[in-house]
């Protein structure tokens, strides 16, 4: 039983990475499973505490990922509208264009919310722009975070 766990560990462990940019896909979390797969192991143990840090780590992550975008935009100068455009167009781009619809909606949603705020283009698409570098802030965050569970998990693998 432990090389099956062993073996769908590993699989979830590059599925989690390549969550990180496939929009899909919750990277961290499932990152966090392959780490639970490992611990339920006969050989290869982690603490509570370290098991109960990294939930919470995955579970915050993927917070994280849903609110930087909004706060991009407002940090380039967003209004209400662009950041609730913002918002709408995340969750629209994951149902109407995936996998882009996530790079897309975002952006698109904040112009769209900018221009209904009567902001000129160039405003409009500097709020947009914020958009799209929260999103990257996002991917970049969620990549960090399964790139450590990630090598937790070979290095519990390879010495425990």
């Amino acid at each position: 039983m432990d090389y099956v766990l062993i073996i769908f560990g590993v699989i979830l462990t590059l599925t989690g990475i390549l969550g990180c940019v496939l929009p899909m896909l919750p990277g961290p979390p499932i990152n966090y499973l392959a780490i639970l797969l490992l611990h339920f192991t006969s050989n290869h143990q982690f603490s509570i505490r370290f098991l109960v840090i990294w939930a919470v780590i995955a579970a915050v992550v993927v917070l994280l990922d849903y609110l930087i975008p909004v706060w991009g935009t407002k940090k380039f100068g967003g209004s209400k509208q662009g950041v609730w455009g913002s918002v709408i167009g995340l969750v629209a781009g994951l149902f109407i264009f995936p996998p882009f619809g996530i790079i897309i909606g975002p952006f698109a949603g904040a112009v769209i919310g900018e221009f209904i705020a009567g902001k000129e283009s160039g405003e409009a698409f500097k709020s947009g722009f914020g958009s799209f570098v929260g999103f990257l802030a996002g991917t970049f965050i969620k990549l960090i975070a399964s790139g450590l569970m990630t090598w937790y998990f070979f290095k519990e693998l390879i010495t425990g």
